[in-house]
């Protein structure tokens, strides 16, 4: 098999849960480094374990991969010169690899059981921990013969180098692994069903990888596969050990790794509070990466041009929801006011409101667009705007909070100084609020709108008061302050 021309890289998901973002974290560095290069991102299926597997899985990584617009070149949905792109339908490669390499040598039949292995670390005064100790390298036909009599099934092992294996890492440098610290290791069951020891090096060594950028909780296997690249390179298949680069874990509260389990760690979660795609990829893009020292906001563009994969810590990068947040929230602002409003509308539908007036949306959106981290914040601030009278309500913390008696005289105080003014704008109701509440009934700017605010929005955060009011309209903020002046004295 030839050399490839281009840098070719792999994301090989198993198709089990939801999506986790130190797993999109994973995509989008080996997306941005096939990107930078000009190379492939190729996208295959590992899905060989059918008791976790499911399609509501792998339609559920087709889903995230297309909201954040992270594109393959070749693999699932999309074929290609290597497919199939799942291994439970690349039987018949791993069958012809496997025959191959046992033909070769470079694999062998092992009948020891787990019970025989610590046995015979403790009759030679090791640790019966240690795991297998080679002891089927070299059995005879005979004594092959005579375990198959007595009704054991063999597994197939690999042979591993009886020299140092050394590799360098982009991220952290030579790393040797010394002779004899890794043990022989299963490829396949004794009926031929191959393990994942196997299939994903055969399938990376078919596919022509030439970097594999994975996290570092598989370093600990680089060994076996740099071994397994070589033997299958001595039998006719790939071209030997690629490049490795293992991307610094990412880390929840206490520095634990983030698991599956993590509520944090759900993609999904983000998408539904109302990231966008660039927030969400940039603060990924953060964990174990910069662009400059002093630059923590880029668009996915500027994070192809300079991506440099041994520029990525090998430290563990933890995940801070406040800075994911600061982040998107810079992306918001970013975003054209119009785009902005069209991405508001799905979570105004989470708000109940399905189709609200456009006039008004586009007027009122970039009044939140500077105030908002989420969509869904945005969502929350804009709702008022779009309920009829009958069914708007104060958030009850709110109207707890400044709605009480205290607030009815302010509130009329505001409904008699806005009931005749002469033009509905935002500088004409600011001026006759301040009139009425902080010079007429001398309060505090603070305690002068926050009840109007409340009771026209029905929040304490909210787009600019007197600009609320003027889309709100005179007849709705009227009867809304009337509603608030109600209320009010109902707590008297």
């Amino acid at each position: 098999m030839s050399t490839p021309a281009q840098v070719r890289v792999r994301f090989s998901p198993s198709p089990t849960g939801t999506p986790h973002v130190g797993l999109i974290r994973t995509a989008l560095f080996n997306w941005a480094h096939a990107r930078h290069h000009g190379g492939a991102l190729v996208f295959r299926i590992e899905d060989t374990d059918a008791s976790r597997d499911s399609d509501e899985s792998y339609r559920s990584l087709l889903d995230a991969l297309e909201w954040l617009g992270l594109d393959w070149d070749e693999g699932v949905e999309k074929g290609g010169p290597h497919g199939p792109y799942r291994q439970s339908e690349r039987g018949e490669v791993y069958a012809d690899a496997l025959r191959r390499l046992i033909d070769g040598g470079e694999v062998y039949e092992s009948f020891s059981g787990a019970e025989e292995i610590e046995a015979r670390h403790r009759a030679a005064g090791r640790d019966p921990k240690l795991g297998y100790d080679n002891a089927d390298r070299d059995l005879t036909d005979e004594q092959r013969a005579a375990f198959r009599a007595e009704g054991r099934t063999p597994v197939y092992r690999l042979r591993m180098p009886d020299h140092d294996i050394t590799f360098t890492d982009l991220v952290r440098g030579e790393i040797t692994f010394r002779a004899g610290q890794v043990p022989d290791f299963v490829l396949a069951r004794g009926d031929g069903t191959p393990l994942y020891p196997l299939t994903n090096p055969v399938d990376d060594a078919l596919m022509e990888i030439t970097h594999v950028l994975r996290g570092e909780d598989l370093l600990a296997s680089t060994p076996r596969q740099i071994a397994l690249l070589e033997a299958l390179a001595r039998v006719g298949i790939g071209n030997g050990p690629f490049t490795y680069a293992h991307l610094p874990l990412v880390t929840g509260e206490g520095n634990r790794k983030l698991s599956k389990r993590d509520p944090q760690s759900n993609l999904f979660h983000y998408r539904d509070r109302g990231f966008v795609p660039e927030g969400l990829l940039n603060y990924l893009a953060l964990l174990g990466w910069s662009i400059a020292e002093d630059r923590d906001v880029f668009s996915l563009e500027e994070m192809v041009a300079a991506f440099d994969v041994s520029r990525v810590s090998s430290n563990a990068a933890r995940f801070d929801l406040k800075k994911a947040e600061a982040i998107n929230a810079a992306h918001l602002r970013l975003l054209a006011p119009d785009d902005f409003a069209g991405r508001v509308l799905p979570y105004l539908a989470a708000e109940g409101i399905a189709d609200p007036d456009r006039t008004v949306l586009a007027a009122a959106a970039p009044l939140v667009q500077e105030r908002s981290q989420v969509l869904s914040d945005a969502a929350r601030m804009l709702a008022f705007l779009f309920r009829d009278e009958e069914s708007f309500t104060p958030d009850d913390d709110a109207a707890a909070k400044n709605l009480g008696a205290d607030a009815a005289p302010v509130l009329e105080a505001a409904v008699a100084g806005l009931t005749d003014l002469p033009e509905w704008s935002a500088a004409a109701i600011e001026e006759s609020l301040r009139t009425s509440l902080v010079d007429g009934l001398e309060l505090k700017p603070r305690k002068a709108f926050a009840p109007v605010r409340v009771a026209i929005s029905g929040r304490t955060v909210s787009p600019p008061l007197y600009e609320s009011m003027e889309l709100l309209g005179r007849e709705r903020s009227l009867a809304r302050l009337g509603a608030g002046v109600r209320r009010s004295r109902s707590m008297g």
